[in-house]
Formats: structure tokens, sequence, C-alpha cells
């Protein structure tokens, strides 16, 4: 389960934020998730809730999260196109010669303090 290295990772980075901004106490943190990450959210919330429970910053936050679209480049025509209806294959010229551009990334969108 990746989820919870994810978590703990997203976690540490959000101490470390919070320690550098003087912020004592985190509302919630918002993630991007690529499409074809594998990452299961519903996992991802209830070990948010186990984790930040361990922590007098993260107590009580929310985990949110936004969908990045899985889009791939096709090298020999140069067209992009969604890549969970495509597939591997390029729908516009046939080719394998196909790389994943974007939507298996996770990024800390944002950050919000409590007042």
């Amino acid at each position: 389960m990746h989820e919870m290295g994810i978590v703990y990772h997203v976690a540490d980075e959000v101490e470390k934020i919070a320690a550098q901004n003087d912020i004592r106490h985190i509302g919630s943190v918002t993630l991007q998730i690529g499409e074809v990450t594998g990452v299961i959210f519903d996992y991802m919330s209830d070990l948010w809730g186990w984790v930040s429970d361990k922590s007098s910053l993260l107590k009580g936050s929310r985990l949110l999260y936004e969908q990045i679209p899985a889009v791939t480049l096709c090298k020999s025509c140069g067209q992009r196109y969604g890549t969970v209806q495509g597939g591997r294959q390029c729908p516009h010229c046939g080719s394998w010669d196909t790389v994943l551009v974007q939507g298996n990334e996770y990024i800390i969108k944002q950050i919000e303090a409590d007042s």
C-alpha cells in the first residue's frame, strides 16, 4: 500500500513548511493526484486521520484532493490524448511510440492554516 508512504511524506513536508512559516495548526491540505498513480484516495483519507491525530499541528485537519488527468504524447505524430481513454497506442496514428506526460504525479497544491 503506497498510500501510507505518501501520507507520511505529505505530513512530513507540511510540518516542515509550517515550521518555516511559524504556523501552529493546519486546517486542510489539498493534494493534486494523477489519474494513473494507482492511489486510492479513500485509503489516503483514512490514513491521514490516523497520522494527523498523532500531531498537534495536523490534528483534526482534512486531506482534500483534485485529480490531474492523465495525458499521453505520441512521439510519431505529436498529438496529445487522454491516456485512460486512448491507452498506450496513439488513437490518431496508431503508433506505440508514446510517452505519459502528466497524470502519474502527486503534488501538494495548498495548505490552509487555521488562524
